[in-house]
């Protein structure tokens, strides 16, 4: 067996040019270049008829009828005709049917780029689309909250039980190692600095301070989104796949009770929890470099945090907490609900669903700095 496809290519008069094929014809073969055709084609003088002999042909797939409809064009952009006699009937007939099928108008590439202001109009249009889309979901999801609150939303309390115990206790761990290791991040980096002052003790308020008021929120949240976020948006798209969102709508169910009510309100209430968790986590981190590195005792280190700490930057970065859970439920969620029915476009909105949930919870957070700002917090 060849590693690769052969192509010879001969005049048997002066009109005809013969093209021989040998070996395999297989997508895991080499294959000759189609420009040596070309040029044999413009030869002098131009041949007026292509044939083929394909006796030391071997097994052959696609790659072979590509690469003779790709033949068939250049000899018809030459006027030369091509005389299939050679071909072996399977491929003469694949052939045949794929010239009685006529090319659709527009099944072909447009290889030049539209201009400019098309750009940008088809840009705006569709981030017009996606707000309309946005706003649309967040009022369905409101609708479903309020009837939550008047006990008449269609859900089963099990489902929201699963996912309470889905996004709070089971992700724990994980929090765990991100919170962690970022109070000891932000302790060692404060420490350099803060050594040459002789201000070491302060480590504790830079600790306690960041966690408590931002970093905690902000990283629990993403770490959520990258796990319950992008684990919402491929559970909903694999149900609309399976065609299980329409079968609720036949049975006269709210998708959006039943499928996205339960994931919101766990991540509503499991994460100021979380980020509690991540804030005395987080804390500890730095517990350990100030103990370690910088010869503190640990009970001067958590008096020192105790003292920096207030409750207003409790209470605000369990805020900041709430806010960003909801934001990620309602990415995974609505990502999940607008996902294709096919494989790749459950892949995609997972993907979507993360990177939604990461610039809403950034944005947020820029937003929140602001107004906590204005107001003196």
């Amino acid at each position: 067996m060849t590693d690769e496809s052969k192509l010879s290519l001969a005049r048997t008069d002066q009109d005809t040019m013969l093209m021989r094929f040998a070996g395999d014809w297989r997508m895991d073969r080499a294959q000759p270049p189609l420009a040596e055709v070309g040029r044999h084609m413009e030869g002098s003088p131009a041949p007026r008829r292509v044939a083929f002999d394909t006796t030391t042909l071997g097994d052959w797939d696609s790659t072979l009828l590509t690469f003779l409809i790709q033949v068939g064009d250049l000899a018809s952009k030459r006027g030369i005709a091509v005389d299939r006699g050679g071909l072996p009937a399977g491929v003469k007939e694949i052939l045949a049917i794929a010239e009685a099928v006529p090319e659709k108008a527009d099944a072909r590439l447009d290889e030049h780029e539209p201009p400019l202001v098309e750009r940008v109009g088809d840009s705006a249009l569709a981030a017009a689309t996606a707000t309309g889309d946005f706003v649309d979901f967040l009022g369905e999801v409101a609708a479903s909250v309020g009837r939550f609150f008047r006990g008449t939303a269609q859900f089963r309390k099990r489902d929201l039980a699963m996912e309470i115990q889905k996004a709070g206790s089971d992700a724990l761990g994980i929090v765990a190692i991100v919170a962690f290791l970022l109070g000891l991040i932000l302790a060692f980096v404060g420490a350099v600095q803060l050594q040459q002052f002789g201000a070491t003790i302060y480590v504790a308020d830079l600790v306690g301070i960041a966690m408590v008021h931002d970093m905690g929120a902000l990283m629990t949240a993403i770490v959520i989104a990258g796990r319950s976020g992008a684990a919402y948006a491929a559970q909903l798209g694999s149900m609309q796949v399976n065609q299980e969102v329409d079968a609720l709508t036949t049975l006269g169910i709210s998708p959006i009770d039943f499928l996205v009510l339960p994931r919101v309100l766990a991540l509503v209430l499991m994460m100021p929890l979380l980020t509690m968790y991540a804030d005395l986590v987080g804390i500890l981190g730095g517990l350990m470099v100030g103990t370690g590195m910088l010869g503190l005792t640990a009970q001067v280190y958590i008096q020192e945090t105790i003292n920096a700490v207030s409750l207003t930057d409790l209470f605000g970065g369990l805020l900041k907490g709430t806010v960003y859970g909801a934001l990620v439920a309602l990415a995974g969620c609505m990502r999940g609900i607008q996902s294709s029915r096919s494989a790749s476009g459950v892949g995609d909105a997972a993907t979507s669903a993360v990177v939604t949930a990461i610039v809403a919870i950034i944005a947020a957070a820029g937003v929140f700095a602001v107004v906590f700002y204005a107001v003196g917090i």
